[in-house]
């Protein structure tokens, strides 16, 4: 991560409200993101995929917003200065930060922490 600080997941698996799987797969630390420093959370959940996937965005969305405020926020305040933005991320299979992959499903959410909230932000 360019300017940042990755640290790969540990295979952690999430349990979010849908019941879909969601494995954490690396969170990259003080990348510059378009407000000041972010904080991304990415999660592999194949439960998206756009073929034969299960789960819509809309479970997706609900989903993320569950993560930044159950997951990521615990997170954030051992990592040092709380970055501006926290952005959690969803994709159907492991694709490299920066890379894109045209048959991947990806899907993300981005949140400012207000009063130790995740308050989404539209992109």
């Amino acid at each position: 991560a360019e300017g940042g600080q990755s640290l790969p997941g540990n295979g952690q698996q999430v349990a979010v409200p849908s019941g879909q799987s969601v494995t954490l797969q690396e969170v990259l630390w003080n990348v510059p993101g378009p407000d000041g420093l972010a904080a991304r959370f990415r999660f592999l959940a194949p439960q998206i995929a756009r073929n034969g996937g299960t789960v819509s965005f809309e479970t997706a969305s609900a989903d993320m917003a569950w993560l930044c405020q159950n997951f990521a926020i615990d997170r954030i305040s051992t990592l040092g200065p709380a970055p501006q933005q926290v952005i959690i991320s969803l994709a159907d299979r492991d694709i490299p930060f920066g890379q894109t992959d045209e048959e991947a499903t990806q899907f993300f959410d981005a949140y400012r922490i207000e009063d130790g909230k995740c308050v989404w932000e539209a992109f």
